[in-house]
């Protein structure tokens, strides 16, 4: 990719929202770069919603500025109306209209074009999102995974430069949330599309995003690619949110090696803290493995079937617990001991108290 294939897109200046009052977003700072398929990701209320309808022009700011390849799109008393942003968006209930066809949902906005345009763009659509005899039904005769593909053509159909989704998986079922954001990744990846997705579904966040943010009270609290987020969190908070796992007490030993009751950690991450200061290393199931020659062991306290894997709880000599997943041809039963041992590769340590 080119510099300018990869050149800044969209830039939240230190934004802040607000609604009835109340802080919604804070002091908030984000760079887009053309290209990139992003993700807003966290609890409810955490103001990631907020977000995307300040970008698309829905949302006023009360300080701060947006700007989408160096044009300004909102500020403190200016908001330039939706219609001129080239900012499409797929809302989460689709928004299509049932008494048009799926053709005249998908050009809806495209009526400075004449028909024959119109119809090229349709079947363009389409075959984009793979429904090529589909033009002529109604949204009612269409399946929720396939009413969703529509309300992606309509909005890439006036070729926006950005592209927003507000949870637009969230009423589908978890099988078919995973795949489509698979095949939408696909979708915009092919045309060169900068998008912007917000969920709360990790899972679905990490199918469908090269970069993540983690939100919380209305500020983003990490900025990075699911792998990052995932072996390096730079809070508790995203250490937390993302993926599973137990904080287990230990101590330091150097600045990249930790003390644990399970032996120690040493991993490829550096801290400044003195030695012996107490610290809590987060450990995630894949970092406890199943090891018969090991003379660790710990107590089945509960289990989770999950097809190729096994999530066990599991209860150390101190009565702490830790999660493992073992490959499913292991099968324990609550109330069995376990030989087990720690491979760690990225040491994820926090102060205790932090």
């Amino acid at each position: 990719m080119t510099a300018a294939e990869h050149s800044l897109l969209l830039n939240l200046d230190h934004i802040h929202c607000s609604y009835e009052g109340h802080t919604v977003v804070e002091n908030l700072h984000l760079n887009v770069y053309s290209g990139d398929i992003c993700c807003l990701l966290g609890p409810s209320g955490c103001g990631k919603t907020t977000i995307l309808r300040a970008i698309a022009g829905f949302h006023d700011l009360d300080a701060g500025n947006i700007h989408l390849e160096g044009h300004t799109l909102s500020s403190r008393g200016m908001t330039l109306p939706p219609e001129k942003r080239r900012v499409g968006m797929v809302f989460q209930d689709y928004a299509l209209f049932p008494h048009l066809n799926v053709c005249d949902n998908i050009t809806y906005g495209l009526q400075h074009l004449t028909p024959q345009e119109r119809e090229n763009v349709c079947e363009e659509m389409l075959s984009l999102v793979k429904l090529p005899d589909l033009g002529h039904r109604y949204p009612h005769e269409l399946s929720g995974g396939q009413q969703q593909r529509i309300a992606l053509a309509r909005a890439l159909a006036p070729n926006p430069t950005l592209l927003l989704m507000d949870e637009p998986f969230s009423s589908l079922d978890v099988d078919l949330r995973r795949s489509l954001a698979i095949e939408v990744r696909g979708i915009l990846k092919s045309r060169n599309i900068t998008a912007i997705m917000v969920t709360h579904d990790q899972e679905e966040a990490f199918a469908f995003a090269d970069k993540v943010g983690v939100m919380n009270h209305g500020k983003i609290q990490q900025w990075a690619p699911p792998f990052d987020l995932y072996h390096e969190p730079s809070n508790r908070f995203v250490a937390s949110f993302v993926g599973q796992g137990v904080f287990l007490p230990g101590h330091v030993i150097d600045n990249s090696t930790v003390a644990t009751e399970l032996g120690e950690i040493r991993g490829n991450r550096c801290y400044d803290w003195l030695p012996d200061s107490p610290v809590e290393v987060l450990l995630r199931p894949d970092d406890i493995v199943h090891d018969d020659t090991s003379v660790k062991s710990a107590v089945v306290v509960s289990k989770v079937f999950a097809g190729t894997s096994t999530l066990y709880t599991l209860k150390l000599p101190t009565g702490s617990e830790v999660v493992s997943a073992f490959p499913s041809h292991h099968d324990y039963q609550i109330g069995d001991r376990v030989s087990i041992d720690i491979e760690a590769d990225h040491l994820i340590a926090f102060a205790t108290g932090e």
